[in-house]
């Protein structure tokens, strides 16, 4: 078995959904040729051109899901191709776990368009339906034994919260109804955080169970293999390669928080030093920064050899 020397091991971070409209990406996917090449894939599979119709999407609709997902594919292409992207272990956090699955090997690509549609498809339905009144509440530079004050006096007033997101550093995220965001706003401001912005439909809850059994069914119609590398879950930093284990991060994903903080923790015992994160700018590769050396790798419709797309350090 090939050991990697110890403080030398690469990983590579497809990264949760981010702010991506067609303004912002609609160039580089119709001018990139990785790009156009997993478009043309995506297209055979769905029947329709995906670029049309990702133009009126929404934030989080399902064509704007597809296309951040056809997009990181792209871009970790590009990065293998030109760059020399090669990863010894794989970290897709939250929506990220998709691409995750289908850089791997876990999943192919062609299903895995199929299942970001599906999956997208079912979300809608679901909160059509119920939970359509919570939103997760993102915040930032707050203490953490402050938060835990914040959240006991929520607990004992009986107002309903879950904890969605843990990256770190006074960074979090909550799930809770949408009419209670003013009060803890005001709360977090007092414990001296800062609020920062709610998503909706909320995310990462373990309320959501009945989605995760939703979503099970979509999988189930899908085959899936053992991932070519490791992938570490960002629910507890496990590291799992089995076919029906990569299945059950994807699911899990529903009901369970992201804890940015143990992922991290097991890159370090592995040996990362360097971390590629293929995608949209996002909150992933500033999060790495203060741990790896980072290599960034976003759309760009820049055409020149000397920055045929963007990096950051």
């Amino acid at each position: 078995m090939t050991t990697t020397p110890a403080g030398s091991a690469t990983a590579v971070v497809f990264p949760g959904m981010a702010p991506s409209n067609h303004a912002a990406v609609g160039g580089f996917m119709a001018t990139d040729p990785h790009a156009r090449r997993r478009l043309r894939g995506a297209d055979d599979v769905l029947g329709y051109r995906l670029l049309d119709r990702f133009r009126d999407d929404g934030d989080r609709g399902e064509y704007t899901q597809l296309a951040f997902f056809v997009n990181c594919l792209a871009l970790a292409d590009r990065a293998t191709d030109v760059l020399g992207l090669t990863a010894d272990i794989c970290v897709g956090p939250s929506f990220g776990q998709l691409a995750a699955a289908a850089h791997t090997g876990a999943v192919t690509f062609e299903d895995a368009v199929l299942m970001v549609a599906r999956m997208a498809r079912c979300e809608e339905r679901y909160f059509s339906q119920q939970h359509g009144e919570l939103v997760t509440r993102f915040f930032f530079r707050t203490p953490s034994e402050a938060l835990r004050g914040v959240l006991r006096k929520r607990e004992e007033r009986g107002q309903w919260f879950d904890m969605s997101c843990f990256f770190g550093d006074g960074f979090y995220a909550i799930t809770l109804a949408a009419s209670d965001v003013m009060d803890f706003d005001k709360a977090v401001l007092a414990a001296g955080g800062v609020p920062l912005y709610s998503i909706r439909p909320a995310i990462h809850c373990r309320a959501f169970g009945e989605l995760r059994e939703h979503m099970a069914g979509v999988l189930h119609d899908f085959t899936f293999r053992p991932a070519c590398v490791p992938v570490v879950s960002d629910h507890d930093g496990s590291v799992v390669q089995d076919a029906e284990a990569v299945r059950k991060l994807v699911l899990d994903g529903y009901v369970k928080p992201v804890d940015w903080r143990k992922v991290v923790a097991t890159l370090r015992r592995r040996g990362v030093r360097k971390v590629w994160v293929p995608g949209p700018s996002n909150v992933f590769d500033r999060l790495a920064r203060t741990h790896f050396d980072v290599v960034t790798v976003a759309p760009s419709v820049e055409r020149s050899s000397n920055n045929p797309f963007l990096t950051a350090r």
